[in-house]
């Protein structure tokens, strides 16, 4: 933990325990140390004589300990949000900034506080009370996934050329019929490939299985040819880069974009995480129940999942006023 040097002991610990004991991925702990740095460099400036628009990055928390976590109180998370919507610079680098984060933003790093908080009651219990127990989540706008239609799939698929064009028409084969995460493409071995499924390691080191046809069974194949010829510093790893590495998160972005734009698609509306939302809108408008698609895709809320469902109804709103017959209009006299 020497890359967070800058933390107190007792995030340190926190930090520790959802990396070993939980099993959360970097991705999440990177999260919960941005997160809940800020928020005890906001603390430790409200118990100061600073302005409120001090630097938070300047300010050193390593000397604060379980006496001063035990005296925040619901109020201080209070003050702490209202930063956050009002205060907080959206982007610093920016010549005109603009102040408030988003309410997703928002409930992100309130969701931090609270796994905080509940360390330190529930699982250590160095506190014997929560102030952020009833806190509520800011109110998130929701808004139904953009994906891309069979015919835009089609155009994507169509799209790919080049040196690497069998291992990127693997890929997209991968997302669009799998619908995995970015990271779950990037973190597949050889040996989690099988004949008709693939072995995915998910948010949390959870494995699951999820299965795909004979198409995304030929593209692979077709790529392995090319693979098995190859040898890569990870070795293991079913996807490589020009420089024999495994491959990176960001370079499967680029080349997610690089196709989008290829097959004139919109390339700022449309990104590799919109190929998993393809995936499961293609599953349920082809009569996949919405619990084995929340097993697909990895989701450990079905609530997560049934955002899908909204889609298939507009759509079968849309195919209702597309037949002809809806706009007849027949009366009885």
């Amino acid at each position: 933990m020497q890359r967070y040097a800058d933390c107190p002991q007792i995030l340190r610990d926190f930090l520790v325990y959802h990396e070993t004991i939980k099993g959360q991925s970097k991705l999440t702990i990177s999260e919960y140390y941005l997160d809940l740095r800020m928020f005890l460099r906001f603390m430790k400036l409200m118990r100061s004589d600073m302005p409120i628009h001090a630097a938070l990055e300047e300010i050193d928390i390593r000397d604060i300990d379980l006496e001063f976590i035990r005296g925040i109180e619901t109020s201080d998370i209070y003050d702490f949000l209202s930063y956050l919507s009002s205060d907080r610079v959206v982007n610093p680098e920016s010549s005109t900034p603009e102040y408030g984060i988003s309410p997703a933003s928002r409930a992100r790093k309130l969701s931090a506080v609270k796994s905080f908080f509940k360390y330190l009651t529930v699982r250590t219990k160095q506190l014997a009370e929560n102030p952020v127990a009833d806190l509520e989540y800011p109110k998130l706008r929701k808004s139904l996934p953009k994906y891309l239609t069979l015919e835009q799939s089609a155009a994507l698929l169509q799209a790919v050329s080049g040196q690497n064009a069998k291992r990127d028409y693997a890929i997209l084969m991968l997302f669009l019929n799998c619908g995995i995460r970015r990271s779950e493409l990037v973190g597949l071995n050889l040996t989690d490939v099988y004949d008709d499924r693939i072995r995915v390691v998910g948010k949390g080191n959870k494995e699951r299985i999820v299965y795909f046809g004979t198409p995304c069974r030929k593209a692979i194949d077709a790529y392995l040819v090319e693979r098995n010829k190859k040898v890569l510093t990870d070795n293991r790893a079913l996807f490589g880069s020009r420089d024999g590495n495994r491959i990176s998160t960001t370079a499967v972005h680029r080349l997610v974009k690089k196709y989008l734009l290829a097959a004139g698609l919109d390339a700022e509306q449309f990104s590799a995480h919109k190929l998993r939302h393809t995936a499961a809108t293609m599953m349920l408008s082809g009569g996949v129940d919405v619990r084995t698609v929340q097993e697909v895709l990895g989701h450990e809320n079905l609530n997560t999942t049934q955002i899908y469902t909204h889609i298939e109804n507009t759509e079968l709103k849309i195919a209702s006023q597309a037949n002809p017959l809806s706009k007849l209009d027949f009366q009885e006299e």
